[in-house]
């Protein structure tokens, strides 16, 4: 394992995507704990793209099939889902309302969902992944599964640390009214962009 994959790896993982706007937008609704199962989620998610890539099957769901089409849009629906939910939820948010904090299974659910209906992120470790580990390279399917890990350990270190800035800095953030507001129209706002531009892929 190179110092390149590592640093690859970590560019990857910080480039803002749907997983790091989840976090982000999970744990200032509802704090670190929260923050944390989304980024738990997120990370869970990379298991079946990391399967489909060693085995070979992302490459054949890219290849124009309908079965790729169908997860796109899925994915697209999920995602257009989530930035009218975020923008139809006027309510304040508050630190400590009385209300039973939000499940941690459903968290982790959603968390799952919104990356596993991605498939850019297969087609992604599909491009990653040989860079670093050739297909006729001895031990492959090993060496490429060691290095999916290692992204995947990095993924939920760093969406860990988002939740966890995220949910620290939720006072301040929520002591703002108009902060408040601006961060739920951002937060649709970009799962509308994530959600556009995956639909180009589907096209």
């Amino acid at each position: 394992m190179t110092i390149a994959f590592l640093l690859t790896t970590l560019v990857v993982v910080l480039t803002p995507g749907t997983g790091v706007v989840y976090t982000l937008a999970t744990a200032l609704a509802s704090g670190r704990r929260a923050g944390l199962a989304a980024a738990v989620g997120c990370t869970v998610s990379l298991v079946p793209h990391l399967a489909a890539a060693v085995t070979g099957l992302a490459a054949v769901l890219r290849a124009g099939t309908p079965a790729f089409r169908v997860v796109t849009w899925l994915g697209v629906a999920y995602l257009l889902w989530m930035a009218w939910s975020a923008l139809r939820d006027r309510a304040p948010l508050l630190v400590d309302d009385g209300r039973p904090p939000r499940p941690t299974a459903r968290v982790v659910r959603d968390g799952v969902l919104v990356n596993l209906l991605n498939p850019k992120v297969t087609v992604f470790f599909v491009a990653f992944l040989p860079q670093f580990v050739p297909p006729d390279a001895p031990s492959a399917t090993s060496r490429m599964l060691l290095h999916g890990l290692v992204f995947m350990l990095a993924t939920l270190v760093v969406f860990a640390g988002f939740g966890v800035l995220a949910g620290t800095l939720r006072r301040r953030v929520l002591a703002r009214p108009r902060l408040t507001a601006l961060l739920r129209h951002g937060f649709a706002g970009s799962f509308l962009a994530l959600g556009l531009g995956l639909a180009l892929t589907a096209r």
